[in-house]
């Protein structure tokens, strides 16, 4: 395997498993990239350039991208409230809903009432 495609499998190996820590409060917070670089052993500039070589996008995007599907789940199948799920991601509740509304087009409210009817 490529080294840029290995260090690309590393991110998302890596992502998984950090949100996972997150949501289930092993973690308190979210780690910023250049952190997440340091653990693969990569300087955050190698990280960025190979994940976008590879993807075509930057290592943040799917980062985002990981968190509002794993949001999506919490708000289709649980019964707490937006608030408790943005506290759950480390998000103060308002700029959760405005995080998830840029990245969805709808409030976390709307999506959860969307997929109850």
């Amino acid at each position: 395997m490529k080294r840029s495609k290995e260090i690309t499998s590393q991110y998302f190996d890596f992502l998984e498993k950090h949100i996972q820590d997150v949501i289930s409060g092993e973690v308190s917070e979210f780690m910023e990239v250049n952190e997440i670089a340091g653990k693969l052993a990569v300087s955050h500039t190698h990280l960025t350039d190979t994940i976008k070589k590879e993807t075509g996008q930057h290592p943040c995007y799917f980062y985002d991208e990981k968190i509002i599907h794993e949001a999506q789940k919490m708000l289709e199948n649980s019964d707490k409230s937006v608030a408790e799920i943005a506290r759950t991601f480390t998000y103060d509740p308002s700029n959760f809903s405005k995080f998830f509304k840029k990245m969805t087009g709808m409030t976390p409210g709307k999506f959860k009432i969307s997929k109850e009817i």
